[in-house]
């Protein structure tokens, strides 16, 4: 097991800390939203948006007394994420360095002498509330969309799982059974699956191209990029979020009325969009936001430079099903 005792004592004291405020005109790819459903049919859509099965019936109905409504499906922009190397560092909100006084470690990147030199990495993740689209104001009187400001919701800092291994055993004891070479060797299809359309829902325990969700923490045992990285940590956090039932389903015919428990996250009800340090807004093959688990190799080139583009940010985009009634 790979703790926080690992960490080398040289990297404390080394990071900076970065960021701006994501500009929702210029950092944000408002094509994520699409495609706009009403029951089975689309109805809007731009570059041919991946999108998951919505309920066929476009007429639902919600309440002890119910009234009709549509049943609508969109993408929602919802939370956002911080990946970042300094403790208590808010990289969504500027660059600010929180700098509380509590202990924590530091990120670092380092080798293992007892296997065989991989490099491996250890992040800070930072999870907020923003629901753009309601503080925004861009439709009034929508009751599907989650209201709320933009709010710090979750510092890894001060969770004592996120820098321990066995300890976030308690979250995800699940974990045991796929340490194995089988279980291992399936996030290939996954990351296949992922790199065309969706990952597969059903391996719930891998990242795609990123490799596997567990453990729960900071800890990656292979590092290769900055950028993915931080990708496969903005994924575990997620799913740590949905583990600790901190984030809920809102997407398919369960979460037409409401949001319903969903303990395994469905890595494909997210899309995932960089913000910083290079906002991904230019579009491949007609989409700027990619789900869970895609390669990084083509949208993330050239998003890491040093000092100033090693923290990262990303939008997560939430499918949402909604009877709006009448």
């Amino acid at each position: 097991m790979l703790g926080a005792a690992t960490l080398p004592a040289h990297a404390q004291g080394v990071a900076t800390c970065t960021g701006r405020f994501p500009n929702p005109i210029t950092d944000i790819c408002w094509s994520c939203l699409l495609p706009i459903t009403i029951g089975g049919a689309t109805v809007a859509d731009l570059g041919g948006q991946l999108d998951t099965p919505n309920p066929t019936s476009p007429l639902c109905s919600c309440g002890v007394n119910p009234a009709i409504g549509l049943s609508i499906g969109f993408w929602e922009p919802v939370r956002h994420v911080d990946v970042v190397r300094k403790p208590f560092c808010l990289t969504s909100l500027g660059g600010i360095d929180l700098d509380p006084g509590i202990p924590a470690p530091e990120a670092a990147r380092f080798t293992r002498p007892e296997a065989d030199g991989d490099a491996g990495a250890f992040y800070q993740v930072h999870w907020y509330a923003n629901p753009v689209l309601y503080w925004l104001e861009v439709v009034a009187d929508f009751p599907c969309l989650e209201p709320g400001t933009f709010d710090l919701v979750y510092l890894s800092e001060v969770d004592p799982l996120w820098a321990d291994d066995e300890l976030s055993l308690i979250l995800h004891p699940d974990a045991l059974l796929f340490a194995n070479p089988v279980a291992i060797a399936a996030c290939a299809a996954d990351c296949v699956a992922a790199s065309t359309g969706f990952g597969l829902r059903d391996l719930f325990w891998c990242a795609g191209c990123q490799g596997g969700v567990y453990p729960l923490n900071g800890h990656v045992p292979y590092h290769v990029g900055g950028v993915r990285t931080a990708t496969l940590m903005a994924q575990r956090m997620a799913a740590k979020m949905h583990r600790e039932l901190l984030a809920w389903g809102w997407h398919g015919s369960d979460g037409l009325c409401g949001p319903y428990y969903l303990p395994v996250m469905d890595k494909t009800a997210y899309k995932i969009q960089l913000t910083y340090p290079i906002p991904a807004t230019e579009k491949l093959d007609g989409r700027c936001c990619h789900p869970f688990g895609r390669t990084t190799i083509d949208w993330g080139a050239g998003k890491e430079y040093p000092v100033q583009g090693e923290d990262f940010s990303f939008l997560l985009f939430r499918k949402r099903n909604c009877c709006v009634g009448y």
